[in-house]
């Protein structure tokens, strides 16, 4: 099993990476620089090639091998940053990023989205049922563990480590990886895609595989009251008092380490045969009492006085509430990805990579909805009316949860 984990771990890692820049370094520059939680928000929008992957999934499916779209889609990633490499952002005089660079970005999230559609074709093809568990975690944790290094690493070595010097060594990581890819004994001993009678009502054939219907809602409705909160807190936290390098290390390293920690631990009781579903219930319903916490902390900041400057107790409080979530946050994600990629393998071989995709661009969805317009809504209705409505949102899956099926148990 270590010649299939190994390999996939360090693909996942240089996966996040693009997650990590836009996710953990964007926000908070644009912020300082004066932006409205508005335009921060709408900054997620460079994330739409990934809402996409159904486009070319068949593809993957039917076209090459899905290690041959693996190493193309992971070298033209290391091309993309050597072209970022030759444009440094502005420090002054500019609110925004060039529009060179925007596109550059998008580049950089249609090249990761088709590495995506491939890696995951490779894991569903390559895991056995009973390595599910072990796989999913080492899909989430090294997925977060690339996303902490480019997102939190960023601001932290920024100001010493110089805007073309990071990038080139971003393009040197994804040429490794590409090798990687290409060479790696466990994906050389992949199958080559077979002729399918599936080509036709490609979308009735997906939704009759046992399980996709309630997979599907599940998964779109799972995450949007915790991303909603954990998108606006922390830039919430900055405009009381927070410093942008410190919350930058808290919600790169600090966060993504308790969110590692948190899917580790999902790991360990899968594989101790704990059911995807059962943990999902448990872990769902002490989320909801983390966010209800985290809303009662949010009302008193808004009182007068009150700021999470150093040596403060509420400031304390801020940051366990923010690390606590993201590890429930990672417990919750491990657990659903294993009830993914198990409804994926219920799918017929030639049906497997488009079937995840499916599943994981509404999971990609459902985070970027609420992602993205929790600034707009904030700015429109205040943090009080968000975080009671992300409150409900989080109920909606504990209420899933009685509907599930049989054949996911």
């Amino acid at each position: 099993m270590h010649g299939k984990l190994l390999p996939l771990a360090g693909l996942y890692l240089v996966q996040g990476l693009p997650y990590g820049l836009q996710s953990g370094l964007l926000p908070i520059l644009l912020r300082a620089r004066g932006l409205s939680l508005t335009r921060v928000g709408l900054a997620k929008g460079l994330y739409a090639p990934w809402l996409f992957k159904l486009a070319w999934a068949p593809l993957v499916d039917r076209r090459g091998s899905p290690r041959a779209w693996l190493t193309l889609s992971t070298a033209a990633l290391g091309m993309v940053c050597g072209l970022l490499a030759a444009l440094p952002p502005t420090q002054t005089g500019q609110a925004g990023l060039p529009t060179t660079m925007v596109g550059l970005l998008l580049l950089l999230n249609l090249g990761a989205a088709v590495q995506d559609v491939a890696l995951d074709t490779v894991a569903v093809q390559l895991l056995e049922p009973r390595e599910l568990g072990p796989g999913n975690t080492v899909q989430v944790v090294a997925y977060k563990l690339g996303a902490a290094l480019a997102g939190g690493g960023l601001l932290a070595f920024l100001p010493s480590l110089s805007w073309p010097l990071l990038f080139l060594l971003l393009a040197a990581t994804y040429w490794l990886a590409a090798a990687l890819a290409w060479t790696a004994p466990a994906l050389r001993q992949l199958p080559w895609p077979q002729p399918s009678e599936h080509t036709s009502h490609l979308l009735q054939n997906l939704l009759a595989v046992p399980g996709t219907l309630w997979t599907a809602g599940f998964v779109l409705t799972y995450k949007l009251g915790e991303q909603g909160a954990s998108s606006l807190f922390p830039l919430l936290l900055l405009d009381h008092g927070a410093s942008a390098p410190e919350l930058g290390l808290w919600s790169g390293f600090g966060t993504v380490a308790c969110s590692i920690a948190g899917s580790s631990l999902g790991g360990a009781l899968l594989a101790r045969h704990w059911q995807s579903l059962s943990l999902l219930r448990s872990v769902l319903w002490l989320r909801l009492g983390g966010l209800v916490c985290q809303t009662t902390l949010l009302f008193h900041l808004d009182t007068p006085g009150a700021n999470v400057g150093p040596g403060t107790v509420l400031r304390g409080m801020a940051l366990l509430s923010l690390c606590l979530q993201h590890f429930l946050g990672g417990l919750v994600t491990t657990a659903t990805f294993t009830v993914m990629m198990h409804c994926s393998q219920l799918a017929p071989r030639a049906l497997q990579a488009t079937h995840y995709s499916l599943l994981a661009t509404l999971e990609l969805l459902g985070k970027l909805l609420l992602n993205t317009l929790a600034g707009v809504l904030a700015d429109g209705f205040g943090p009080r009316p968000c975080f009671t409505v992300f409150l409900v949102l989080s109920t909606l899956p504990l209420l899933d949860l009685g509907l599930a099926p049989n054949t996911l148990a």
